[in-house]
């Protein structure tokens, strides 16, 4: 499905104002060569400054652990009356199709 988003630029005023705004700010300075030569990725310096365990925790992986058995994304084209019957079950009919397609090719020896 798309996006029903849609990204408003600034007028060439708002802009020129937001400029003005981080010129007139000095922690929004841009870094020179050499700082940006020296910055160093998270996982190399905060060991060091806040311990290995804390580090950890901040730098652990977030969301879902990858799956053993990962879902491919397809195209199929399936008879509306089909469709809708799935669709009627609720939230998680695409994986009760699945489980469907899954016993069929079990029971007919396709798996």
């Amino acid at each position: 499905m798309l996006s029903k988003r849609t990204i408003v630029m600034p007028s060439d005023e708002e802009d020129a104002a937001i400029n003005r705004g981080i010129a007139a700010d000095p922690d929004a300075r841009e870094l020179s060569t050499e700082e940006i030569r020296r910055m160093r990725p998270a996982r190399e310096t905060l060991p060091q400054r806040i311990g290995e365990g804390a580090a950890a925790e901040l730098l652990k992986r977030r969301g879902r652990p990858p799956a053993d058995v990962t879902k491919v994304a397809t195209s199929v084209r399936y008879d509306r009356d089909v469709l809708d019957a799935f669709r009627s079950t609720g939230e998680g009919w695409q994986t009760r199709m699945n489980d469907a397609l899954r016993d069929y090719a079990r029971s007919h020896g396709m798996m």
